[in-house]
């Protein structure tokens, strides 16, 4: 009893410590800052009121038309690459291999610069459905396809085998059951990190300043940039990264409460 006593006095010791120190670190951080120049670089009110009503008519309204569309892109290719993944077909599972290896593989970048720029070379004279918007939906939905098609093909693998043998003794196909059955209690199962795989999405968006847009087809770090140039501030810029963490931290408070319900409902099973 004693030597547990003494064990709780050193660990609670241990982190006064540890907050002492921390304190400590933040009060010379914040005594060495220059909080005058940061203010009038970061924070400057007349800059930040030239953003609106573009930043949420334009920017935001782009940037969140940018990760859905490439979200949905990617979801629908990646579920057909991971029944690809798992089919008992060789070539299906040599092909999504090697489509998840490379895509996962290569920086974001240098796939938008190929989506760009490859393909209209490769392709003289087409022009994808949507412009702009057709190229970054492509761009990510390529890239996050890859990511999405192992997520789902682990969240199949993780459905028990005898729910597929129970419908096919009913008299289901296997196509039907693995529509009806299968594949809706694999998707429950990894909505979290799909989830997690959106806020990536809206992040990765920014990207689309490569594929050279109009001021219309602006997303929120493309116009950030733009405004920052013209005002010689950064002002717009931390404003862009405020409405990112307005989005992206509800987005990851919610991909948290969902595996803590994921969790205990597999506590209770």
């Amino acid at each position: 009893m004693t030597s547990n006593r003494r064990a709780r006095r050193r660990a609670s010791a241990s982190q006064t410590i540890q907050y002492a120190l921390l304190a400590i670190v933040i009060g010379i951080v914040g005594w060495l800052a220059d909080w005058k120049t940061l203010a009038s670089q970061f924070v400057r009110l007349d800059v930040a009121a030239r953003l609106f009503p573009g930043l949420l008519t334009i920017a935001l309204k782009n940037t969140v038309v940018y990760t859905l569309s490439g979200f949905l892109l990617g979801l629908l290719l990646g579920l057909v690459i991971a029944l690809m993944r798992l089919s008992h077909v060789l070539p299906y599972r040599w092909f999504a291999g090697l489509y998840i290896e490379f895509f996962r593989g290569l920086p974001a970048l240098l796939i938008f610069m190929f989506v760009g720029v490859g393909i209209p070379l490769a392709f003289p004279g087409t022009e994808l459905p949507g412009g702009t918007y057709g190229k970054v939906a492509l761009g990510l939905g390529l890239v996050s396809a890859a990511y999405m098609a192992e997520t789902i093909r682990a969240g199949i693998q993780a459905v028990p085998k005898g729910q597929m043998e129970a419908a096919r003794s009913l008299g289901f196909s296997h196509r039907r059951a693995m529509l009806s059955i299968i594949l809706p209690q694999a998707f429950r199962i990894i909505i979290p990190p799909l989830t997690n795989e959106l806020v990536l999405l809206f992040k990765d968006s920014s990207l689309v300043l490569f594929l050279g847009v109009s001021l219309e087809e602006r997303e929120l770090t493309k116009f950030g940039r733009d405004l920052a140039s013209e005002t010689a501030n950064t002002t717009p810029i931390f404003v862009a990264g405020l409405c990112y963490l307005i989005v992206t931290i509800p987005l990851g408070y919610l991909v948290r409460r969902l595996e803590a319900r994921a969790n205990a409902s597999q506590g209770r099973t």
